[in-house]
């Protein structure tokens, strides 16, 4: 499977770049996809089980999981449905295995394509592109988060409510950032948690004073909601 590009690409990053989760046991499939994914404008983390990829995912958000199913302990198929069963990550699974019958395996996994392998290169970045669009666009414009009574401006990184500019904390103020940034995804105490932030149970005092500048019943949150066992999620409008 040669990856190489005819031109290495110098790559440049920010926060709206797709990021991508290899997980392959194989560390020079690892590296290779890696070096091509990213000459091609994609972030790209890596992991070498299944184990190690919810360690990642635990810690920062995904586009995008690119998965082998043939790994040890844990395959991908099983670690494909297990994730089925909380998130809606994009999947594409890897395998050596083509017959049929495990690629429809693969599909009522919860997989939301499969490539075996050996593949082209540029068939792999044409199916990540395909995914990509059919789920990043569906993502609301972040710049401007409409919260019923509330609105916080990404950018200025100011919460306003009822036409009233509502005062933030600067802990604060990074956790709407963080919120806005992730729409609809829901965020572990471990992201949200930073050096000021200490304890997860900061966090949960954090999150209950900002219910207070945003909802109109606190305890009964509709834009800021707990996902129980997982952490919190942001719902606009």
């Amino acid at each position: 499977m040669a990856l190489a590009t005819p031109e290495a690409k110098t790559p440049t990053f920010n926060e709206e770049t797709p990021h991508i989760l290899v997980v392959d046991d194989d560390r020079r499939i690892r590296e290779l996809l890696k070096k091509y994914l990213s000459e091609n404008g994609y972030r790209i983390s890596t992991a070498e089980s299944a184990a190690e990829a919810r360690a990642r995912m635990e810690g920062m958000a995904f586009d995008l999981l690119v998965l082998d199913v043939m790994m040890p302990g844990e395959n991908g198929l099983d670690l494909t449905k297990s994730l089925r069963l909380d998130s809606s990550i994009p999947i594409l699974l890897l395998t050596a295995r083509a017959e049929t019958d495990h690629r429809i395996e693969g599909l009522e996994g919860g997989a939301d394509d499969y490539l075996p392998k050996p593949f082209e290169p540029r068939e792999l970045l044409l199916r990540i592109g395909t995914i990509l669009r059919r789920t990043i666009p569906e993502k609301i414009d972040t710049a401007q988060i409409r919260l019923g009574p509330s609105r916080f401006d990404r950018e200025r990184g100011e919460l306003w409510r009822d036409g009233n500019l509502v005062r933030l904390t600067d802990r604060e103020a990074q956790m709407m950032h963080l919120f806005a940034s992730r729409p609809n995804e829901t965020l572990s105490r471990t992201l949200l948690r930073s050096d000021e932030a200490g304890t997860e149970r900061a966090i949960d005092v954090q999150i209950n004073r900002l219910r207070r500048k945003i909802e109109r019943d606190p305890k009964n949150p509709i834009y800021l909601q707990t996902i129980r066992g997982l952490g919190y999620v942001l719902k606009p409008d």
